[in-house]
């Protein structure tokens, strides 16, 4: 069962363009990096970087120090019902914290075949249009258009 608590990884580059993916259980919806903890004892930071690592095949560990970045926000919303038989009986909301992860322009994208179809990068209002979650367009959108809102309140980056 899954656990409701849950990251969403904006993967941008420095054109302000944003990495989207297309779910292969529902083609035609599309998002940024999401998933949830995969145990209680998970860490936040740790479930950001495997779920970018089994989403999308790029290494954050690899990249520069500081480009995961915690934006120490969350969002709480209603599970859709068509999803809600992957968690526990009786649970309907989830918590999904953010976080933004700068990649290089022409970093590389293998997308895990059972989760995704096909990926695009899209300048960021386009991304945030094509997202089917409404919590995955507010967060591209705020990113980009608030930056003040999360300055300072994220660590150096994530990485040791």
């Amino acid at each position: 069962m899954k656990i409701p608590i849950s990251v969403l990884v904006l993967i941008h580059n420095p054109n302000r363009e944003v990495l989207l993916i297309e779910r292969a259980d529902r083609p035609d919806f599309w998002q940024s990096v999401t998933g949830s903890l995969d145990t209680p004892e998970e860490t936040l930071d740790s479930a950001a970087v495997r779920e970018v690592a089994e989403e999308t095949g790029i290494e954050v560990y690899a990249l520069a120090r500081g480009s995961l970045k915690n934006l120490h926000h969350y969002v709480e919303y209603e599970i859709y019902p068509t999803w809600r038989h992957r968690y526990p009986p009786d649970i309907e909301r989830n918590t999904e914290h953010w976080f933004a992860l700068e990649v290089p322009v022409g970093t590389p994208v293998h997308l895990a075949p059972r989760e995704h179809l096909n990926y695009l990068w899209l300048p960021f209002e386009e991304a945030a249009q094509k997202c089917f979650s409404q919590s995955n367009r507010d967060a591209i959108l705020k990113f980009f258009t608030q930056p003040n809102d999360f300055m300072g309140r994220s660590e150096d980056g994530i990485q040791s």
